[in-house]
């Protein structure tokens, strides 16, 4: 052990001596395990969205970290964060919806896999009743189970009101500070309360447009930069048009969802995904955009050919995809690891001593 080593060991003992009831100082060499280490990740019910997000396989959103969704209006906020509560549930956690805005459908909720009679739901008005409530959840679940995965999730956070503002008439009042400070407060307590947890922590928010802007990004949130700045991944959402029938009936809505703010992964990456009024996001039709996107199907009119690991053409029609997909587990795993291979990030490998090039200019001759 080096002397720069045999120092480092002595200050990280010194250090967790100090703060006896926490250990504070780690070696990051995979042998300790700290609190930024990501446990887990739930899936957004968007396989795309996921690799975007987490730039791994099997990911998501991050278990101990705190997400934003934010959009305009009918951008499909709610439904995203609903469809993170319904993969909760499946693997075997808790659900808790907070409701600001009251408007929940139940059945829609029930649609997308949500079982409501173990969702707990929570009608709440203001920001301190949001937090409070939000820091008695993770008490209860540090005294009783901390292993149960429990995701919160605020519907919206833009909607919540004060109890000053509460209690006062609608006439303007100044600058409109009090949210924007209760909100900074309560998330420098929460972030590190439930990075200890395997607590996700989700809010909605709406956007509000920048007066006067005429260059950069027009858009900012409510509630002042602590959500944003605490939020280890904060995804945006656009709706990309509409999605009709033949009859010129509208059955859903084209999304695309950029991470503008990403801790977990490369950030400033998108996924599109059509959403459906009667069933929710269409995971497997962004399998299929992604596959022509990277030509790794072919197209002839309306049929197109997959090619699986054993060299066998699968020939059908994309109405006949999801349940090409589904039906074959192998066919789907295949196809999902190709999906990976073209849409994961992969990071520059560290160069050694060795692996660097000298030339007569580098050693100055």
């Amino acid at each position: 052990m080096s002397v720069t080593d045999v120092l480092a060991t002595t200050l990280a003992d010194s250090l967790n001596k100090k703060f006896k009831d926490n250990k504070v100082a780690y070696f990051l060499d995979g042998t300790d395990s700290t609190p930024t280490d990501i446990k887990d990740f739930i899936s957004t019910g968007s396989s795309m969205l996921d690799l975007a997000i987490s730039n791994r396989p099997d990911g998501g959103i991050a278990v101990g970290r705190i997400t934003e969704i934010n959009g305009l209006e009918s951008s499909g906020k709610s439904l995203l964060g609903a469809h993170i509560l319904a993969e909760t549930q499946k693997k075997g956690g808790v659900a808790v919806y907070i409701d600001t805005e009251t408007s929940v459908s139940q059945e829609f909720m029930e649609v997308i896999g949500i079982d409501m009679s173990k969702m707990l739901y929570l009608h709440l008005e203001t920001v301190e009743d949001i937090f409070e409530a939000i820091v008695e959840i993770v008490t209860k679940v540090r005294e009783s189970d901390k292993d149960r995965l429990v995701t919160i999730m605020v519907d919206s956070l833009a909607a919540a009101t004060t109890k000053v503002e509460l209690e006062a008439d609608f006439d303007k009042d100044g600058w409109a500070t009090a949210k924007a400070i209760i909100i900074s407060k309560a998330m420098r307590k929460i972030t590190q309360m439930i990075g200890r947890q395997k607590v996700a922590l989700v809010f909605t928010n709406q956007l509000r447009q920048k007066l006067g802007v005429m260059f950069g990004d027009p858009w900012t949130t409510s509630g002042g930069k602590a959500l944003p700045f605490h939020a280890s991944t904060r995804i945006r959402l656009k709706n990309m048009g509409q999605i009709k029938d033949t009859a010129k009936n509208v059955l859903g809505m084209k999304c695309r969802a950029q991470i503008v703010k990403n801790r977990l992964g490369p950030p400033l990456r998108h996924a599109d995904y059509d959403m459906y009024f009667d069933r929710g996001i269409d995971n497997y039709g962004a399998w299929l955009t992604v596959l022509k996107e990277h030509k790794l199907v072919k197209s002839g009119g309306a049929w197109y050919t997959l090619t699986d690991q054993d060299g066998k053409d699968h020939k059908f029609l994309s109405k006949d995809w999801e349940d090409l997909i589904t039906k074959n587990d192998e066919l789907r795993e295949y196809v999902y690891q190709i999906i990976c291979d073209k849409v994961i990030l992969k990071y520059k490998e560290k160069l050694g001593i060795d692996d660097v090039e000298f030339t007569d200019e580098v050693l100055g001759d």
